[in-house]
């Protein structure tokens, strides 16, 4: 069985529109399943592919921050 994860997610999400797309995020992590963590990485994959070096620097900024603030004590 060939299965294509990144396909089948970019499928589902082919026609929404941005609150949709905001709505797929928020509900994503709100929920906190595991189970959509693939789909979380494919959209993230495909802000990162559009973004200039200069927003990527940003992300990672944000997620360094983001990683320590979780996992250090306050």
């Amino acid at each position: 069985m060939d299965l294509n994860l990144r396909k089948a997610i970019l499928s589902n999400i082919a026609t929404n529109d941005q609150q949709q797309l905001e709505a797929t995020i928020e509900d994503a992590i709100q929920n906190g399943e595991e189970k959509m963590l693939p789909g979380l990485g494919v959209l993230f994959e495909l802000i990162w592919n559009q973004s200039d070096e200069g927003e990527r620097q940003e992300m990672v900024d944000a997620l360094e921050q983001g990683v320590k603030q979780t996992v250090e004590p306050q």
